[in-house]
C-alpha cells in the first residue's frame, strides 16, 4: 500500500495557476448580490445531524445516504453541511432575525456529500446560495430570476433555459402525493427498485427518475398542475407575468419536483445542454414552512444555490474569460542599496496603483536572472533599480511585451506613466 500522501478522494485542491478564474467569478456574483440588497452570512461547517434530518427530510437520498455525520463523545451526533439552506434557517431562527423585517442573505463555502464523485459532481464541493426570509408574494420569486438572468448576462454564458413549476400548498401536495401513490401502485411491476423505495419514501422524486424505461409510465403519471389549491395557482400566474415583463423566457416542466422536502409553490432550474449529464447550474424554489418546521414563527421564504464547479465547467466549455488581466511590473533590483530602496518604491506603487500586481524581485539573483523571472511571472513591465538609478535617484521602466523602449525617470515621473496606462 501506498504511503503517498494526497487528498481524499473527490476533495479537490484549487491551485494557485486555477485560482484567478475562481477569485474573478466569485467576485462577480457577490457585487451583484449586494447590488441586490443581499448581506452576507457565514454559517457553521457543522451543525447538529437533527438539523439537516428535520430541514432536508429523513427520506431523501441526501440525509439517508450522503451525510458525513459522526458521534460526538457525549452521545451527540454532528454533520458536515451537505447544503446551505437548512444552516440559515437554524442561524434565523436562533438569533430572531426575521422580527427585524425582511431578510436578503447570501452564503458561500464547501458542502460535503457522500457519493461517487464524477465530472462537476464532487464530495466537496462550493456553492453561492442565497435567501429571502419574510416575503410571500411572487415579486421576489421574479427578484431572483431576474438576478441570476442578469448574472449570465455578466458572466457572457449562453445556452442557459429557465425551467419553471410550482409545488402548490403543502395540503395540495400532500392530496397530489396520494394520487401519485395509487397511480404507481397500480404499475408497481414496471418500477425499479429505487422507484419501489420512493414509493413509500419520497413518491414525487419517481418522477425524477432518469430511468429511460420508466419515461411513458412517468409522461402518463398525474400533473401536479391539475391539483393545485387557487392561491397557488394564482402565486405561479403572478410569477410568470412578471417574467413575461422582465422578457425572461421559460419553460414550464411539471416534472420538476427538487430533492428536497422542503419545498411549495414555486421551484426553478437553469439548466444547460452543455456540459452533458450535469446539466443544472442554479436551483432552487420557495420553502414557505421550513422555518417552522424548524421551530421558528411562520416565515415564507424562498432561495436558490449555485454551484461554483459547474458553473467553472461551463465558462471553460464556452471558453469564456472574465477578467482582463491587470498591469502587471516586476521591480528588478541589484545590490544592497537597490534592494532597500526597490522595498520603499513597491510600497510607493502599491499606494498609488492598487489594482496593479507588483513583484517585487526575492531572488536577489543577477539581473539576467531576475528579467527570466520577470518573464516567467508573464509581467507587462520591468521597473530596473540598479547602481546607476540609485545614484541619479531614478528608476528605468523596460516594457516587456514590445510596447516601447527603455525609458529613465524620477520616481514620480513613473507614478504617474503607470497610472495614465
Amino acid at each position: 500500500m501506498s504511503n503517498k500522501i494526497q487528498a481524499i478522494r473527490g476533495m479537490n485542491d484549487l491551485l494557485p495557476k486555477d485560482s484567478a478564474l475562481w477569485l474573478s467569478l466569485e467576485k462577480t456574483i457577490f457585487d451583484l448580490f449586494i447590488s441586490y440588497g443581499f448581506k452576507n452570512i457565514r454559517t457553521p461547517i457543522v451543525e447538529k445531524t437533527d438539523t439537516f434530518c428535520r430541514a432536508i427530510g429523513e427520506a431523501t437520498d441526501i440525509v439517508e445516504k450522503e451525510m458525513y455525520s459522526w458521534k460526538e463523545s457525549n452521545g451527540e451526533s454532528l454533520s458536515l453541511r451537505p447544503e446551505g439552506t437548512a444552516g440559515c434557517v437554524r442561524a434565523m431562527i436562533e438569533h430572531n432575525l426575521p422580527r427585524e423585517g425582511i431578510q436578503k442573505v447570501f452564503y458561500q463555502g464547501a458542502m460535503f456529500r457522500h457519493e461517487r464523485p464524477q465530472k462537476g459532481r464532487y464530495r466537496q464541493f462550493h456553492q453561492v446560495g442565497v435567501e429571502v426570509f419574510g416575503a410571500d408574494n411572487a415579486k421576489i420569486d421574479a427578484e431572483l430570476m431576474a438576478m441570476t438572468h442578469s448574472l449570465w448576462q455578466d458572466l457572457g454564458l449562453k445556452n442557459l433555459t429557465l425551467e419553471i413549476n410550482t409545488l402548490g400548498s403543502a395540503e395540495a401536495r400532500a392530496n397530489y402525493k396520494s394520487v401519485l401513490v395509487d397511480y404507481f401502485t397500480q404499475h408497481k411491476d414496471e418500477l425499479d427498485e429505487d422507484s419501489l423505495r420512493r414509493l413509500s419514501t419520497n413518491p414525487l422524486r419517481i418522477l425524477d427518475s432518469k430511468n429511460k424505461d420508466m419515461q411513458s409510465l412517468i409522461n402518463a403519471a398525474p400533473k401536479l398542475m391539475d391539483h393545485l389549491d387557487d392561491e397557488s395557482a394564482q402565486h405561479f400566474d403572478v410569477f410568470k407575468g412578471y417574467l413575461e415583463c422582465l422578457d425572461i423566457p421559460y419553460q414550464i416542466n411539471t416534472r420538476l419536483v427538487r430533492g428536497l422536502d422542503y419545498y411549495n409553490r414555486t421551484v426553478f432550474e437553469w439548466t444547460t445542454t452543455d456540459l452533458g449529464a450535469q446539466g443544472t447550474i442554479c436551483a432552487g424554489g420557495r420553502y414557505d414552512g421550513l422555518v417552522e418546521k424548524m421551530g421558528g414563527k411562520p416565515t415564507p421564504a424562498v432561495g436558490f444555490a449555485l454551484g461554483l464547479e459547474r458553473l467553472i465547467l461551463l465558462l471553460e466549455e464556452q471558453d469564456i474569460t472574465l477578467a482582463e488581466s491587470p498591469l502587471s511590473i516586476y521591480l528588478v533590483a541589484l545590490g544592497d542599496a537597490a534592494q532597500i530602496k526597490s522595498m520603499q518604491i513597491a510600497d510607493q506603487l502599491h499606494h498609488a496603483l492598487p489594482s496593479a500586481i507588483l513583484y517585487n524581485d526575492i531572488t536577489l539573483g543577477s539581473f539576467k536572472a531576475q528579467f527570466k523571472k520577470a518573464d516567467k511571472a508573464d509581467a507587462d513591465y520591468a521597473l530596473i533599480l540598479g547602481e546607476e538609478e540609485i545614484n541619479n535617484n531614478q528608476i528605468s521602466i523596460k516594457p516587456l511585451k514590445g510596447q516601447g523602449s527603455q525609458q529613465t525617470m524620477s520616481i514620480e515621473e513613473a507614478v504617474d506613466y503607470f497610472g495614465a496606462l
